[in-house]
């Protein structure tokens, strides 16, 4: 009978992967509804993650692509009575062409020159929402469209006889499990193209561009599929989103800066360019936000930037990496023990 060994990242990820599949069964409601909503934190800072942490282009206003995939489906379900997975679908479309329009342009700029037009989008973007509040809603954002499934008769006996009785339980169990396959739906997507060949040539896009064009390899064409694939991930997600009872069309949720800049700062903590460690991070970024925002509320952020700055400047790679690289060492040393001496 053979052993089975798994790395240790790979028995935490099977380890994770159990506890998010049994959460509904072990979390008070509530504390479900925020792992829903720290669910697509995580996707987020997947996407972000996609193109900045392996190919190199920062950019600093990611929520450029959840605001566009989230108001453009909002819109066709609320002024064209489209339904939500239509709508869904076509927001995640026009959030690709965005990235297709960013994406091009971008092939001229490196550095802080491509980093400041991704910034400067979203404060566009801004401005036109307080423009037209009538059809965009303004600052206080569109109402929100309808959910994307409904828990009806169908489904609404079967989760009471496993414990979910009332409307709002049933909702928040559907709808935790509707953004879990989301997000394993995006991780995978994401771990797949990375681990092939094209993440191999973003991550040589990253370390030196110009050896990358001596080798007879188009550069730009990688560079714009990853504008380009990273937004129409982001515009998935948020599309997602805003018809789900955790989200809603509103500038503070989707479009402001400080969305972006959170999403950079999840990914850079979790460990850039590994998928793995933004997704994670996003998930605990948002529930020890919550935690100090209800207990220190005054002084949260001061103390969350401030233990972000620490773990930066002692763990560059960022968190995820360091905990691997731990794994390994204590395996290595686990089977250097185990070996007989002579």
């Amino acid at each position: 009978m053979t052993r089975l060994d798994l790395e240790p990242r790979q028995a935490v990820g099977i380890v994770c992967l159990i506890g998010l599949a049994s959460a509904p069964f072990l979390l008070p409601v509530l504390t479900l509804r925020q792992l829903t909503g720290a669910l697509f934190l995580g996707m987020f800072a997947m996407s972000w993650d996609y193109v900045s942490g392996y190919t190199g282009q920062l950019s600093f206003g990611h929520s450029m692509f959840f605001a566009t995939g989230g108001y453009t489906a909002a819109l066709f379900n609320l002024h064209l009575d489209v339904t939500p997975l239509l709508a869904i679908i076509i927001g995640t479309i026009a959030a690709g062409i965005l990235g297709v329009v960013i994406g091009v342009p971008a092939l001229r700029l490196r550095g802080p020159y491509l980093a400041l037009i991704t910034l400067i989008v979203p404060l566009i973007l801004v401005q036109i929402v307080n423009i037209f509040p009538g059809t965009l809603g303004g600052e206080a954002g569109l109402r929100s469209p309808d959910n994307l499934i409904s828990v009806g008769d169908t489904i609404a006996p079967i989760l009471s006889t496993i414990g979910f009785e009332t409307p709002f339980d049933q909702e928040v169990f559907v709808y935790y499990y509707l953004s879990l396959l989301l997000f394993l739906a995006i991780f995978a997507l994401f771990y797949v193209f990375t681990r092939s060949y094209v993440g191999d040539i973003f991550t040589a896009i990253r370390e030196d561009e110009d050896a990358v064009l001596a080798s007879g390899i188009n550069p730009a064409k990688f560079k714009v599929f990853a504008f380009t694939m990273s937004g129409a991930v982001g515009g998935l997600a948020g599309a997602a989103f805003v018809h789900t009872p955790v989200g809603n069309p509103n500038p503070g949720l989707l479009l402001a800066v400080v969305v972006s800049i959170e999403v950079v700062l999840i990914a850079i903590l979790g460990g850039m360019g590994t998928i793995t460690g933004p997704a994670a991070a996003g998930i605990g970024y948002y529930f020890v936000r919550d935690f100090l925002q209800s207990t220190v509320s005054h002084v949260s952020m001061v103390i969350f930037f401030s233990v972000a700055l620490l773990v930066l400047f002692f763990l560059p790679k960022g968190v995820v990496p360091w905990l691997a690289d731990r794994g390994r060492t204590l395996l290595a040393w686990r089977d250097q023990r185990g070996k007989p001496t002579t």
